[in-house]
């Protein structure tokens, strides 16, 4: 009896470490970007004859596959600047939920013109000790049209210790970078509120 009590609290403590070390091996940055664009695009192709008759669903889907590996906050900050360090609370949280709901509405507008093209994703390379961000690249294939290199800036949560990703560059240009010069002049003109609400106001 003693030997059975022994070996159950030796394979409960087994099983407690093995959940404990497998809680902290966290996905390489390209790992994320291939595991979250395979059931992206597969979510996508499986829902075509869907998404013809209700495009909204897209936004659904972003929402599903893509946001939780989006860092939209550190996203915000970024497009925010020199603007961030005078900006209140309540002005960040509502900024931050403005720039999520465009996000999704720029992500899921431009999924809609995916239709099961080819996606090649950077194999794994290898990062620095300590890396804290990458960049990870992903081309898209059409027959008959040229390839579409896309780069994802992925960082490294300093909390979770997980990688998301925070822009994206297509063809060279930064999504984050031409929203920013886009807002920053906007926001020193009418204010960071007003630049909220227009933000949020934006429907497609």
């Amino acid at each position: 009896m003693k030997k059975l009590l022994l070996l159950i609290v030796l394979l409960t403590n087994f099983l407690q470490v093995s959940i404990a070390a497998e809680a902290t091996t966290q996905a390489s940055p390209y790992q994320v970007i291939e595991v979250t664009g395979n059931k992206l695009f597969a979510k996508i192709t499986d829902k075509q004859d869907a998404l013809k008759k209700f495009p909204d669903l897209m936004r659904d889907i972003v929402e599903e596959e893509l946001m939780p590996s989006v860092d939209y906050q550190y996203a915000a900050f970024k497009i925010l600047g020199k603007h961030l360090r005078n900006t209140t609370k309540e002005q960040r949280v509502n900024f931050i939920t403005a720039m999520r709901s465009y996000l999704v509405r720029t992500y899921a507008n431009a999924l809609m013109q995916y239709s099961d093209q080819k996606v090649l994703f950077e194999p794994e390379g290898k990062l620095k000790d300590n890396a804290k961000s990458a960049s990870v690249d992903v081309k898209i294939i059409d027959s008959g049209k040229p390839d579409i290199h896309i780069t994802f800036q992925m960082r490294k949560d300093s909390q979770t210790q997980e990688w998301k990703a925070y822009d994206m560059i297509v063809e060279g240009i930064s999504l984050i970078s031409s929203k920013q010069s886009e807002l920053n002049r906007r926001i020193s003109d009418l204010g960071l509120d007003q630049v909220t609400l227009e933000l949020a106001s934006i429907t497609s």
